[in-house]
């Protein structure tokens, strides 16, 4: 069905693999069309709970593949001020793909082997955790290739990590190991190899999946919203979705579950509206 990705759904989990292994996992023009279009899918089914994003072979991800830009269809031929301008559009568009993981309703995992390079920075950002085997790293490889990075691993990676560290991974272009990574807070955990990884992620994206997904995706609005605003700006944020979001099936269920020593059952999330 995808080009660049393999898509397995057991217990309310969705386990998205990037499935070029021979070619690095790099982000070739039907990456960036498909990941946004899975990603909404799995988030508008409403019986999808978590989104998995693990990869296969020795690397994660090599990033952006260049034929990204040379099949885009972008002239370097005109008017330099709309020839620019124009560029612009496939900036924001490369941009939305990624942004595509804050938007799903749901809570989305990366689990991160070998190298974690250029794009694939941009993209791990944009996940709500991210777990990394013993011999992941990460690299804003774009410093490295005389370019400025602008996907998303500017805007993130300092929401993240602590700010002058940052800064140093970007302007000097370094590999970031996956220890390091852990100490300063970009993963949750490491695991020894990536058949522990994926199974570790699974396992707790399992755990995720048994809480209210209203309650999830009400608590992804409140965190993502806050990040990017103040105090107050935010408080009033959670005021609002509460006003309209907040029940007490799910209260009682949970109340009603604990007393009876079994799992809760909550209702799954409608389907998004389509068509439109």
């Amino acid at each position: 069905m995808y080009t660049c990705f393999d898509v397995a759904i057991e217990n309310k989990v969705a386990h998205v693999r990037l499935n070029r292994p021979d070619a690095l996992n790099t982000m070739i023009p039907q990456f960036w069309s498909e990941l946004p279009q899975l990603v909404g899918d799995l988030s508008d089914r409403g019986d999808v709970r978590v989104i998995v994003i693990s990869s296969t072979g020795k690397h994660f991800s090599a990033g952006m593949d260049l034929s990204v830009f040379t099949s885009s269809g972008l002239s370097m031929d005109g008017e330099p001020g709309r020839r620019n301008a124009t560029f612009m559009i496939l900036v924001k568009r490369l941009q939305e793909s990624f942004t595509a993981l804050e938007r799903a309703r749901v809570p989305v995992l990366a689990a991160i082997q070998g190298g974690c390079i250029g794009g694939a920075v941009d993209m791990v950002c944009a996940a709500d955790m991210r777990y990394a085997t013993a011999d992941a790293y990460f690299v804003v490889q774009e410093t490295n290739i005389g370019m400025t990075a602008d996907v998303g691993t500017l805007q993130r990676l300092p929401k993240l990590i602590p700010d002058g560290v940052a800064r140093e991974l970007v302007y000097t272009g370094r590999r970031m190991s996956a220890q390091r990574a852990y100490e300063v807070g970009l993963v949750n955990q490491v695991f020894d190899d990536h058949e522990a990884l994926v199974a570790g992620v699974l396992e707790i994206a399992a755990e995720i999946a048994t809480k209210s997904p209203l309650t999830l995706w009400g608590a992804k609005e409140a965190l993502v919203y806050a990040r990017d605003h103040g105090v107050p700006d935010s408080l009033h944020q959670i005021a609002l979705w509460q006003t309209g979001a907040f029940q007490p099936a799910d209260m009682m269920e949970s109340f009603a579950a604990k007393g009876e020593k079994r799992p809760p059952a909550y209702e799954d999330l409608p389907p998004a509206p389509s068509g439109i």
